[in-house]
């Protein structure tokens, strides 16, 4: 059902992580997850820690973790402007582990001067990669 594709690029700082016909992508938004298909109205949002799903036009389901940034949804095109994105198969899951290992220290050592909302932030980045690096 090529006519019922749109556009989709997922843009990062370093590189575009993703460009292709979608049937759907779904992404986090800061009050929500969201979806957009086919002839979906205009929309600018901001989006937060998250899975991104996309399903292709083939019908393959793609998974993404990201950590912010904003959409576009403009004339059956979409643009993803990430702070950053990884697919499952980019996702360093011993990297990921010890990064929440390390948040989840932070926050019970409860130091005074440990930037608390930095280590939340932390910990809800790599528990989100775990989760997309355990995605079938």
């Amino acid at each position: 059902m090529a006519d019922k594709n749109f556009q989709l690029d997922i843009v990062t700082p370093a590189r575009t992580v993703y460009s292709g016909e979608v049937t759907s992508f779904t992404a986090p938004g800061v009050i929500g997850n969201f979806q957009v298909l086919f002839n979906h109205a205009p929309l600018l949002s901001a989006i937060g820690i998250g899975e991104i799903k996309i399903v292709e036009a083939n019908g393959t389901q793609v998974f993404f973790a990201t950590s912010g940034g904003f959409v576009e949804v403009k004339t059956n095109k979409v643009i993803l402007l990430a702070e950053s994105a990884e697919s499952k198969d980019e996702i360093n899951v011993d990297r990921a582990e010890k990064s929440k290992k390390r948040a989840a220290d932070r926050l019970a050592e409860k130091q005074s001067d440990m930037d608390v909302e930095r280590a939340r932030i932390a910990l809800v980045r790599s528990l989100n990669r775990l989760k997309i690096a355990s995605k079938k």
